[in-house]
């Protein structure tokens, strides 16, 4: 039988505290939460167990979906262990006609784990499975996804099919599990999932016959295996949420907005929580904020190095409106925050407006607007102006009144930083005249326009090559409103036909392409005549501005991304 976990421990040299932290976690996260500790790889020390326990160490291609089914859920969950399909050998395998191989009643029963066990375990599986295990060993991720992506997102949680310590005690219980407990590991595991995944974007969606969940991960919605009795519990995972968000659960007429503070081991969560009524039931949108997620640098937001000096000279002016443009998620706020912490110093007075603080500015002060009760963007400037700032960051530009404000702001001295959504750089001049805003106020304050879009980041672990057939790229190319020459000499593009490290997408996070506008002396009569667009686009063309379309082409060359990543981000108009 396995060798108790303490001895697998006992080789680490841990301390109490260690030991208790490890003691303390769920079996599925001690191997990681070991190797944090000791500094070793989870591959490492998923090998080092299989040795030291003297077990077989099994990949997923062993894993028996057929046999998942027959294993309670809650067997899976407490000991973190799938079903293996048997391995015979080849002269058993072939001789099938001799019934070399035994029945299906006289299979081994082989369960893969991925920490040790102990003979009472071994008890609880032959109580609920009716037969005792062989065990062998396997990566503690493997087994995770295995069940997840076959069973559902905390499918354990809502299983009330097998109760181990009903079935282990002497005198039967006949109490159920208590629902709102099971609600309760059931949200929480959709969190802890979401966090894995990096999602920023949580959505539960009543449909006719079930209740659909979706996690938005680098940009793209991304639907989450649930249990199939998930419809059943609807209605209380509605109101769990609500009474996590402080909201109102007897009303389902109206459209509700809260907040939720979640903490999931180190990582804290600023959740935005917004309810809508549909037709089945109620949908449920979650924003999720990491409070503790680095932000990133002006040199990580993956702008090229002519890019990058462009912004840092215009950074150190001491007055003028920068803009960065863009639909929603297109890393608008991460870039000015980018900004912000640049030009950071203790000779510079920084205050930031927005709606919501992403990211905490050690030595900014960070104003989060109220417009429930009368404290929206404009009243805020208004007296942020009296607070003596040398810069001011507005989360976002939405009317004529914020815009007017910023730009008076901008003219009697100060730098100031904010957002706009437009699809590409000029249009952001023609925005701010649509305000209402005087076209001489903005070709005199106006001192840079940003148009940025987020592209997924091929897996740097599964990207290759693949052959580039030239009408591919010409299409692409016109696409993007770019030379066709461009594609001369180009024989290769990269793709990534996805891994376990990408979770078989392909992609593994995002990465910027930027359009940047500097507004010069060229452009100011143009805008003052109340130009259009394009002739300040191509002013700017001339002057070597790259479009978001060369931006993402050179991302391309870099095999950071794929030609239709970059096609489907950018529109036509936007080439």
């Amino acid at each position: 039988m396995l060798t108790a976990d303490t001895e697998f421990l006992d080789r680490f040299d841990l301390s109490e505290e260690e030991l208790a932290e490890v003691g303390a976690a769920r079996r599925s996260e001690r191997l990681e939460l070991l190797g944090r500790l000791k500094g070793e790889s989870l591959n490492e020390l998923v090998s080092q167990l299989a040795g030291f326990l003297q077990l077989e160490l099994v990949d997923p291609t062993r894993f028996d979906l057929k046999s998942l089914q027959s294993v309670p859920l809650r067997i899976l969950h407490e000991f973190h262990c799938v079903p293996v399909r048997p391995e015979f050998s080849e002269e058993e395998a072939a001789d099938e006609s001799a019934q070399a191989l035994p029945a299906a009643e006289d299979m081994p029963f082989v369960l893969a784990t991925s920490w040790p066990l102990d003979d009472t375990i071994d008890d609880w599986v032959y109580a609920a499975c009716g037969k005792r295990p062989t065990w062998v060993i396997a990566h503690p991720e493997r087994i995770s996804n295995f069940i997840t992506q076959n069973l559902g997102v905390g499918a354990e949680s809502l299983d009330d099919s097998f109760d181990l310590e009903a079935e282990l005690a002497t005198v039967p219980e006949e109490e159920e599990e208590d629902e709102d407990a099971a609600i309760i590991r059931f949200v929480n595991e959709v969190f802890n999932q979401a966090i894995a995944g990096g999602a920023t974007d949580i959505h539960f969606e009543p449909m006719e016959d079930h209740l659909r969940i979706r996690y938005r991960i680098d940009g793209l919605l991304v639907p989450v295996p649930v249990p199939e009795n998930l419809r059943r519990f609807q209605d209380a995972i509605v109101s769990r949420l609500k009474i996590m968000a402080k909201l109102n659960i007897s009303e389902r007429r109206l459209p509700q907005d809260g907040r939720i503070n979640h903490r999931v081991g180190d990582t804290t969560l600023d959740i935005r929580l917004s309810t809508m009524p549909i037709m089945y039931g109620e949908s449920i949108s979650l924003r999720l904020l990491n409070k503790k997620s680095s932000p990133l640098s002006l040199a990580q937001l993956g702008m090229s190095e002519r890019d990058e000096s462009i912004v840092h000279r215009v950074l150190n002016l001491p007055h003028g409106i920068i803009l960065v443009t863009g639909p929603t998620g297109s890393g608008k706020s991460t870039s000015l925050n980018a900004f912000i912490r640049s030009i950071n110093s203790d000779d510079r007075r920084i205050i930031t407006v927005e709606d919501p603080i992403e990211y905490e500015v050690p030595g900014v002060n960070q104003i989060q607007v109220k417009p429930d009760i009368g404290f929206g963007f404009p009243e805020a400037l208004r007296h942020v102006l009296r607070q003596d700032p040398n810069v001011i960051m507005v989360g976002e530009i939405r009317d004529g009144e914020t815009a007017d404000i910023a730009v008076r702001a901008s003219l009697t001295g100060h730098l100031v930083f904010s957002t706009l959504h437009t699809n590409d750089s000029a249009g952001a001049i023609t925005r701010l005249t649509d305000m209402g805003i005087e076209p001489f106020l903005i070709a005199s304050s106006v001192e840079m326009v940003i148009a940025q879009r987020l592209l997924r980041r091929l897996c740097p672990k599964c990207v290759r090559a693949r052959s580039a057939e030239p009408e591919e790229l010409h299409d692409a190319l016109r696409v993007l409103d770019l030379p066709a020459n461009l594609a001369d000499g180009v024989v290769d593009l990269p793709e990534s036909p996805g891994c376990e490290s990408c979770r078989g997408i392909g992609y593994k996070g995002r990465i910027g392409i930027y359009e940047i506008l500097r507004v010069t002396e060229k452009m100011h009569e143009p805008i003052v005549k109340r130009e259009a667009a394009p002739v300040i686009r191509d002013i700017g063309l001339k002057a070597g501005m790259v479009t978001l379309g060369q931006s993402g082409w050179n991302l391309v060359l870099k095999n950071l991304t794929t030609l239709e990543e970059v096609v489907r981000t950018i529109s036509v108009k936007e080439g």
